[in-house]
Order: C-alpha cells, then sequence, then structure tokens
C-alpha cells in the first residue's frame, strides 16, 4: 500500500458542515432490533437530526396465497406497537422519533425509504430475524449497503446497546487518499457531540516480494527499508492530521499499525481499544467505480464487532473519480461530506 504524500499542507478551510436530513432504522423480529434502535437515536441526536423506526412486513412470494386481511391487519397493529415501544425506550417517550410500517422486501423497502425520507442514514443489523447470527453478514444488510446512495451505520451482534447514547471511542482508517479523509468532518461532529477519543488509524503493511525462489539477504534488506520508509512517512502524516484536528478540542489518538495485512490489523485494532464505533469511507485509495466498497470495508463489515459507519458521498452507481485525485497532496476535501 503505498505511503501517503505529505509534501505540501493541509489547505486552509475549516472542518464545519451541515448534514442530517434524517435518520432511518431497520426495525425487526430480530434481537438486535433494540439495539438498532438504540444506534440509530445515538446518531440522530449527535446530528440534531430526526429518526424514523422502519418495520417491513415482507410481502408473501408469488406462489402463496393471499393474507387474510384480518391477520394481515393484526400483524400491522402488533408491528406498530412493536415500534412505539421500541421509540420509548431509544428516546424517553418517543419525542422526535417516528415509526412506519410497510410491506415489500426488506432491502428494497429501506433504500426506497430513505429516498423518499430523504434520509442520510439507514441504520440495520449485521444480521436480521431470517439470518443466523454465526453467519458473517445477513443477505438484507448486504444488500442494503451495496444499493443504498446514503450512508449506511452496522451494528452487529456484540455492539454495546448504551440507553445513553454516547459513544467514548471512534476509530477512523486512513490510507492517505482523499476518499478516506472525507469522512473526517462527520467524524468530528459526533466526536464532538459524545465527547468521543478520535482514534486516527493507519497500517503500514508488509510489502509482498516476489517469491519464485528464497529472498536473498539483498532482498530482505530492501523490504525493510521500504517498511522503515512507509512508517516514517505514515507517522509524519497522522502527526500532520492530529495536529490540524486538536484545533477542534478533541482528544486526539494516532495509531500506527505494523506489520499486519490491513483489514485483519484494523480489525484487531477495534477490539484491542475498545472502539465503540468505526467510521469510514465505503472505498479508500484502491477504490473502483464499478464496486460499492472496497476490499477493506467488505472485510471490517463481516469482522468488526463494533457498530460501523460506511460513509459514501455519492451514490454507488454514479461515482465517478478524476484517478489523479488520490496523487495530489493530503488534504481535507474541499466539499464537506456532511
Amino acid at each position: 500500500m503505498p505511503s501517503p504524500p505529505i509534501s505540501t499542507p493541509f489547505r486552509s478551510h475549516s472542518i464545519s458542515h451541515s448534514m442530517g436530513n434524517r435518520v432511518l432504522a431497520c426495525i425487526d423480529e430480530s434481537p438486535l432490533a433494540g439495539k438498532v434502535a438504540l444506534h440509530a437515536v445515538a446518531v440522530a441526536r449527535c446530528l440534531g437530526a430526526p429518526v424514523t423506526l422502519l418495520r417491513v412486513l415482507e410481502a408473501r412470494s408469488a406462489g402463496e396465497s393471499r393474507a387474510d386481511p384480518v391477520e394481515w391487519a393484526i400483524r400491522r397493529h402488533e408491528a406498530r406497537e412493536a415500534l412505539r415501544q421500541l421509540a420509548g425506550a431509544a428516546k424517553a417517550g418517543g419525542d422526535g422519533v417516528d415509526i412506519q410500517v410497510v410491506e415489500g422486501q426488506t432491502a428494497e423497502q429501506l433504500c426506497r425509504g430513505a429516498e423518499h425520507h430523504a434520509a442520510d442514514f439507514i441504520v440495520l443489523g449485521t444480521h436480521g430475524e431470517s439470518s443466523p447470527i454465526d453467519c458473517s453478514l445477513g443477505g438484507t444488510a448486504r444488500q442494503v449497503v451495496e444499493r443504498a446512495s446514503g450512508s449506511v451505520l452496522l451494528v452487529p451482534p456484540t455492539a454495546e446497546g448504551e440507553p445513553t447514547g454516547r459513544y467514548r471511542s471512534m476509530l477512523v482508517p486512513l490510507d492517505g487518499s482523499s476518499r478516506a479523509e472525507s469522512v473526517l468532518p462527520l467524524a468530528v461532529r459526533l466526536a464532538t457531540a459524545c465527547q468521543a477519543q478520535l482514534l486516527l488509524a493507519h497500517v503500514v503493511p508488509v510489502p509482498e516480494l516476489t517469491e519464485i525462489a528464497p529472498l536473498e539477504a539483498e532482498d530482505i534488506e530492501l523490504r525493510e527499508r521500504v517498511v522503515r520508509r512507509n512508517e516514517r512517512v505514515a507517522r509524519t502524516y497522522l502527526d500532520r492530521l492530529r495536529a490540524r484536528l486538536v484545533q477542534e478540542g478533541l482528544p486526539i489518538r494516532t495509531l500506527l499499525l505494523r506489520n499486519g495485512e490491513v483489514r485483519t490489523r484494523l480489525t484487531r485494532a477495534v477490539a484491542e481499544n475498545s472502539v465503540d464505533l468505526v467510521v469510514l469511507s465505503a472505498d479508500g485509495r484502491s477504490g473502483h467505480v464499478d464496486l460499492p466498497y472496497g476490499s477493506v470495508t467488505a472485510h471490517l463489515m463481516m469482522r468488526t464487532t463494533a457498530p460501523l459507519l460506511i460513509v459514501r458521498n455519492k451514490p454507488a452507481r454514479t461515482q465517478r473519480r478524476d484517478p489523479r485525485a488520490d496523487r495530489s497532496e493530503t488534504r481535507l476535501p474541499a466539499a464537506a461530506v456532511a
């Protein structure tokens, strides 16, 4: 992984933004429903945004008989009552929390609901009511991340569900690209609202060398020189970011992670540092316009033990990037994410 450039200082624009039309939370009958509601309200409180708790009643398949109208009315009534109870538990009295019950396929209705409500975030569990907990990622969660035009907060079974709705520690993975850095305005806003510590993480991987034959001493020395150089450049990069963000009045820590594969080291860092929330871009330096998210995001979606906020600046199917953008100087984005 190429090291981030450091030759040019940050551009002198402030880290400010306006974001948060609405947060849309997917509520089903899974054990994760309560945690999803709590995290949706927590994020919405940080952003000053309203929340909609959405329950999707799955429609019958084409080959099945039509549902009895009375049975259907009972299902809708029960779903509304369950949502009201969750709204009250997530936020006293449910103030500022709307509820809605719709019919259809869950992933499709969530994406439509986000567009209808102009929601900036969709919040859902990594495993739904029909997904076994021991699987890596539920089908609905995967479909939503692939289809949604906005950001998605995935809540795993291991996530804490605190009534206070406050995050204490947030981790932002950075690879030196403007895509990865584009989440910083949102991360700063969330951390400021929660008075949370912000962890800026960069992984320095061991460079791969073609090993058709055993490595010679000079090959090993070359690899070690590259690692030392990348560590030095990455440290300067993180220190510069920290100096810039400290001006926001936040407690900032930098994590320079060495000797490991990027995805694995980030997963370990989340667990080792008791991270409450991971905020990352859907794709980073090697992002491809024809893919909804990068390999690091895909790995964390299946492995992370903390809620994962996947930030997408533009709809995945319409993203068009200038290939020269990530070779430019290190900077915060000219147009803030949030």
